[in-house]
């Protein structure tokens, strides 16, 4: 294995960062590719022989390369011992059953918020009743987690999951009104973001992807020093 067994396919603040904020907890050594969206790199052909989808991210290890946001997570917490229980440890259902939820019900449902064009075509006003209709399932999607989100004094593979999609439900898209949604509207998952704000992972993720001093309880937009969000 070489000195920096992995290298991250990301752009600044899209799903990478979750990983980026693994690695640095896991604090191994790792390289970034940047997938320049703003060229659609995540296209190309070379792209998408690591990803058919398309996607961010894509985690190259010394096994192949892996994507899916949540595949990448839980092999990185087995393959580290840290970060979520092992696979024959007390509370490994547990987590299983939050970090597929995470992944199939809010990530999924985000991603049609995010991207309303995708499902409901062109036209503008059918993309608008789409995001209507997909906030209030978002709402009900968070409370759930909300009543069940245990208080840690450090972080598991689903805080890192959770916390930058509450930070983009703040942010994005940019061409609606965001006063919809209140993260002290849910104070279990306000106060994991509190944790996490002041960690050495994340203040290094702001720095990478310029992310600004309070990147989850008062997002700002981000100014990268290389690449695009959009």
């Amino acid at each position: 294995m070489t000195s920096e067994p992995y290298t991250l396919h990301y752009a600044p603040d899209n799903a990478s960062l979750v990983i980026r904020l693994a690695l640095e907890e896991l604090d191994v050594p790792y390289r970034t590719h940047l997938v320049d969206r703003s060229i659609k790199a995540q296209r190309a052909p070379e792209h998408l022989a690591l990803h058919p989808g398309g996607l961010i991210p894509v985690l190259e290890t010394p096994q192949g390369p892996i994507f899916e946001t949540g595949a990448i997570l839980l092999w990185l917490a087995d393959q580290h011992g840290r970060l979520a229980p092992a696979p024959t440890a007390a509370g490994r259902a547990d987590m299983l059953k939050w970090l597929f939820y995470l992944s199939n019900t809010l990530h999924a449902t985000l991603r049609v918020f995010f991207y309303p064009s995708a499902y409901a075509g062109s036209d503008h006003q059918d993309q608008r009743r789409l995001q209507d209709r997909t906030r209030s399932h978002i709402l009900r999607h968070l409370a759930v987690l909300d009543t069940h989100w245990p208080a840690r004094e450090t972080p598991s593979i689903l805080d890192l999951y959770l916390a930058p999609m509450l930070r983009w439900l703040q942010l994005y898209p940019r061409d609606i009104n965001h006063d919809w949604f209140d993260l002290s509207a849910f104070p279990a998952l306000h106060r994991m973001t509190m944790m996490l704000e002041p960690r050495a992972s994340v203040q290094a993720a702001q720095a990478a992807e310029g992310l600004g001093p309070t990147p989850f309880t008062a997002p700002q937009a981000p100014h990268p020093p290389e690449g695009s969000a959009l």
